[in-house]
């Protein structure tokens, strides 16, 4: 589909918001977007953050040339985007009392599965996790909402100095269910952290998007899996936490 840019700002160190004007019907939290960038082979898959009837917000970081080359994209230029890719979360598991973990760019899903979650008048608490406080985003909005939030950097320059990890011991909750998006380390450590069922969406590089290429297959217990088909997100039981 064609999408609008809107608005594209940096909220952070390397982070930037973009907003784009475009269809979102069947768009799910914990999907993805594909998008083709002028000039560039291959299409950069970015989670979905938040989403409205006409609008779809995305937080991407600065990690490559790609990403460099939307940092300068203007209001008005249109995109060529592939909508609602991967399963999503399932919003049915939650429980009453789910957390949701999100670690840098893994932050941005936690969002719209909050706003979701909050509809159902289940209030979920958040664990968002930063190297520094040059990283931090987000936060306000999820208060917004009307969650209880806390905020883990690693080198303790704001909220808990750790991982999300340390602020799930140190809090002592005991979530219904855990819903996380980050890097491959925090999603093992918060497996091993808890005691509950949950979800974890992966970030794998990917080649396609919509699992032809084979290029970001994971092992689970049922054998190789896409995580761009047969993914990002994967319950807790599925994985293989190989060290």
């Amino acid at each position: 589909m064609e999408f609008m840019i809107l608005s594209n700002q940096p909220i952070a160190k390397s982070v930037y918001k973009m907003v784009l004007a475009g269809d979102t019907r069947g768009i799910k939290a914990g999907q993805f977007v594909e998008l083709a960038l002028p000039g560039r082979f291959l299409r950069r898959p970015i989670s979905v953050c938040d989403w409205t009837e006409n609008t779809l917000t995305l937080i991407y970081k600065v990690v490559g040339v790609g990403t460099e080359d939307m940092t300068q994209m203007q209001e008005g230029v249109k995109l060529d985007v592939l909508t609602a890719l991967g399963n999503g979360y399932d919003l049915d598991r939650a429980g009453d009392a789910p957390v949701l973990i999100g670690g840098g760019v893994g932050v941005p899903p936690m969002y719209g599965l909050a706003r979701e979650l909050c509809r159902r008048g289940i209030i979920p608490t958040i664990l968002l996790g930063f190297n520094t406080i040059d990283e931090v985003f987000y936060e306000a909005q999820f208060l917004a909402l009307g969650c209880t939030v806390y905020v883990a950097t690693a080198d303790g320059s704001y909220g808990t100095k750790g991982f999300v990890t340390d602020v799930l011991r140190e809090e002592n909750l005991t979530p219904s269910y855990y819903y996380t998006c980050g890097p491959l380390p925090m999603l093992r450590a918060v497996a091993n952290a808890t005691v509950c069922s949950g979800e974890a969406s992966f970030e794998e590089r990917m080649g396609c998007g919509f699992g032809a290429c084979m290029g970001c297959t994971i092992l689970t217990t049922q054998g190789h899996k896409r995580v761009c088909k047969d993914g990002p997100v994967f319950q807790k039981e599925e994985i293989e936490w190989q060290s």
